[in-house]
């Protein structure tokens, strides 16, 4: 049954999950299910969308190749009909242009296959916890301007162009605005948790990012709280 101490109880917690993959799927909802989760499964992105606007859901589990209409799609339709249920996307493997798209059409959190079924928990686990909250279609951290939609970040009326990596670490950082954001958070968004190499790698994309968002403005809004992490203020 479900693990004690994590803050959250599975009983009335409905999961759909979007994957054409039917053996996949149905471990995934057999797992769940052993968990306590009530699971609907949908192999299409057609019928994931129908599904997820016609019942209410906790979190869904959405997977970015699907015939009918894929991942992003379906997100991108429930974003701009104002349904903000939790989403998590299952993206390619090492795929950063999957993740960062998932995370720009409105994701909340992604896993690349194949993936930890324990994280894969842990991840639904925070969802649930964190519910669904509206959010702007432009994050704004004082005068800097971050779109996740359009892939685009400004400050006053200058465009400033990222990398994918950066706007995905950017991206974190303004939905967390005035919060001191991990280093394992982090990677974890940027990246993946199977992610092997040196972690030194956000500071170095910190270090881009300032060099971009802040220096050519005279701002410092993006600091290092040593020994915790990052954060992104006004």
């Amino acid at each position: 049954m479900f693990a004690l101490g994590t803050g959250v109880h599975p009983d009335g917690v409905r999961i759909l999950v979007v994957e054409d993959e039917h053996r996949l799927a149905e471990l995934l909802r057999d797992g769940l299910n052993r968990e306590g989760f009530a699971v609907d499964l949908a192999h299409d992105g057609l019928e994931g969308l129908w599904m997820a606007t016609e019942q209410p859901y906790d979190v869904i589990v959405l997977d970015v190749m699907l015939p009918g209409l894929h991942g992003y799609g379906v997100c991108a339709r429930l974003r701009e009909a104002g349904n903000w249920t939790p989403l998590l996307m299952l993206t390619a493997k090492d795929g950063e242009y999957d993740e960062a798209e998932a995370l720009d059409t409105g994701a909340d959190d992604y896993l690349s296959k194949p993936f930890s079924y324990v994280v894969l928990l842990a991840r639904l686990r925070a969802l649930v916890r964190r519910g669904a909250r509206e959010r702007p279609a432009v994050l704004a951290v004082g005068d800097l301007r971050v779109d996740p939609a359009g892939l685009r970040c400004s400050r006053g009326d200058v465009r400033i162009p990222l990398t994918p990596k950066e706007f995905a670490i950017l991206h974190c950082l303004a939905r967390r605005a005035g919060e001191v954001v991990p280093k394992s958070e982090l990677l974890a968004r940027a990246w993946d948790f199977a992610f092997d190499g040196d972690s030194n790698v956000v500071e170095v994309y910190i270090s881009a990012l300032r060099r971009k968002i802040d220096r050519p403005f005279g701002r410092t809004t993006l600091t290092t709280v040593r020994g915790a992490g990052y954060r992104l203020e006004a």
